[in-house]
């Protein structure tokens, strides 16, 4: 069971990109390392300057599955692990220096979402050829021994990436695959080029022509989840719930007017609940949930930061113990009398166009 009881530890982060005062986080200890042991420093530090020590007052909470995933990393938010969204050819930053074939600044990328935290580094090349795929991984890997999350729907690229990958340099840890569907089944043959954790999509299904089709309804994400579960379970040699990570798919809150977030939380509590379905971690690419919307508020407090917060905070009793996102954010648990986390309350509660007016509520 995930424990949210990071909230007071914590509470001295602010929703948006402000370093805390770590004197003020009770039980949070931390002495500064010299040049010499920054570049020996254990992989998921945050950031690699700074040595954490928790006391009884703070401990660690992560169960054994979890810790067997993700290796030694301490994170921002007790419980989560930050898979870096930077390396990703949709940003349109990342997608310039792709264009400009400027490796020097992707590995600086890669550096920095390491230093702050992240568990895994994403690499999505987009529609590049897969030798570039591997190209990347290669560069990548001498400059971080953060494990790797080869990102891509095509298996040719994805296939290039799992053989450039060399666990050796990230402390004998698999990739992640992210990602396979039902309709992309073929994914898991690769598991003999290289062990690696898939992501797999619970959002999408397949039609009676084997057709992939998105899901629209909790039961439907549901029954995906259980198929490419047991599915995997027969093709990836020695598997484990804990060895996956299910992606229940998440979608603009702030244009949602067909129920996504119900959806979403439903399919979550149902998962959760499966008691064959224990042990498996689940995660969503959360700044897909606040895109499109103004960063700040009429007042000029953040809009993102907050919502992806209170979204943690409903989400995480659920299983929910993974995101790709920014290492940037500051991620917390918020109280129940946060505007933010109320708005989600209500929206949960609302349909349609009502939905929208109240997320534009919350941020006018």
């Amino acid at each position: 069971m995930i424990r949210l009881n990071a909230a007071s530890a914590f509470s001295g982060y602010a929703p948006d990109g402000k370093v805390p005062n770590l004197d003020n986080i009770p039980g949070f200890h931390y002495t500064f390392h010299n040049e010499t042991a920054l570049q020996s420093d254990l992989p998921g530090r945050v950031p690699q300057s700074i040595e954490k020590r928790y006391s009884s007052t703070c401990p660690a909470r992560l169960n054994s599955d979890f810790t067997a995933l993700i290796g030694d990393s301490t994170m921002a938010l007790d419980g989560l692990s930050i898979i870096g969204e930077s390396i990703n050819d949709s940003v349109p930053s990342t997608h310039a220096l792709f264009e400009a074939n400027d490796l020097d600044q992707i590995v600086a990328l890669a550096r920095l979402q390491d230093e702050m935290g992240a568990a895994y580094i994403d690499v999505n090349i987009g529609l590049r050829p897969p030798a570039f795929m591997a190209e990347c991984v290669k560069r990548i890997q001498q400059a971080t021994s953060k494990p790797l999350s080869i990102d891509s729907p095509d298996a040719a690229i994805v296939e290039a990436g799992l053989e450039a990958y060399n666990p050796a340099r990230a402390n004998n840890r698999k990739p992640i695959l992210n990602s396979i569907s039902l309709s992309r089944l073929e994914m898991f043959d690769l598991c003999k080029k290289q062990p690696f954790i898939p992501i797999l999509l619970a959002t999408e299904g397949v039609d009676q022509a084997g057709e992939a089709k998105m899901n629209k309804t909790t039961d439907e994400t549901y029954q995906t989840a259980r198929d490419i579960l047991r599915i995997a379970s027969e093709r990836i040699p020695d598997f484990s719930n804990d060895q996956c990570i299910i992606d229940p798919g998440i979608a603009p809150v702030g244009s949602d007017m067909d129920g996504n977030f119900k959806r979403l939380m439903a399919s979550m509590q149902r998962i959760h609940e499966d008691p064959d379905m224990q042990g498996v971690h689940m995660s969503v690419g959360l700044s897909n949930f606040t895109v499109m919307l103004p960063s700040r508020c009429g007042d000029g407090s953040p809009v993102k930061g907050p919502l992806e917060s209170a979204f943690l905070t409903l989400a995480m009793p659920l299983g929910l113990d993974m995101v790709i996102g920014s290492v940037k954010r500051n991620y917390r648990i918020l109280d129940a009398s946060h505007p933010a986390l109320q708005c989600l309350n209500d929206v949960l509660e609302l349909d349609g166009f009502d939905v929208i007016t109240r997320i534009m509520q919350f941020y006018s």
